[in-house]
């Protein structure tokens, strides 16, 4: 699992933040080099949760990982905005006792849920639309992984995955 906000959070330690890092050439750029870096390296499968609703953004990122010869599953989840509050109102804070901080990233969060819900109707042919507020996590993990072609089982209420390389000859 690859989380680019860990890039935009590295660039901020030495440019100075913007109100998204999204914004920001070098780390669009990043994110490309560290997933195809990362997906050479170390992973059969690599898994990228970021919400790109900028639709310059999302061909720019997808479009540079399929360039580089790698397949790429696009998963857009979506979710009426009332379903999205709720989960903003329900998250649990990312920075214990830092209340200021937790607050400001709500707020950000909260001003960008209209056009994530809009963005929706804008996703490439072949994007894996699932609705988010249809499904349990457990459910949307299970889509997600089926239709990357890896196994997932439960046993004993624990989950575990069998994987296989996206790109393996495997049946």
């Amino acid at each position: 699992m690859f989380d680019p906000e860990n890039v935009g959070l590295m660039l901020w330690k030495w440019l100075p933040p913007t109100d998204d890092f999204q914004d920001l050439p070098s780390w669009r750029e990043l994110v490309v080099a560290t997933a195809l870096s990362l997906r050479k390296h170390h992973a059969d499968t690599l898994i990228v949760p970021m919400s790109l609703i900028r639709d310059t953004y999302r061909a720019e990122i997808l479009g540079g990982v399929a360039d580089a010869g790698e397949q790429v599953l696009h998963v857009f989840l979506e979710a009426e905005a009332a379903v999205l509050r709720e989960r903003l109102d329900a998250r649990v804070d990312g920075i214990p006792d830092n209340f200021e901080t937790n607050q400001s990233a709500r707020e950000w969060a909260l001003i960008r849920i209209d056009a994530a819900v809009v963005a929706a109707a804008r996703q490439p042919g072949g994007t894996l639309m699932l609705h988010s507020g249809w499904l349990t996590p457990a459910e949307l993990a299970d889509e997600v992984l089926a239709a990357a072609g890896l196994r997932q089982s439960h046993r004993d209420d624990k989950r575990t995955r069998q994987a296989r390389s996206l790109d393996s000859n495997e049946t």
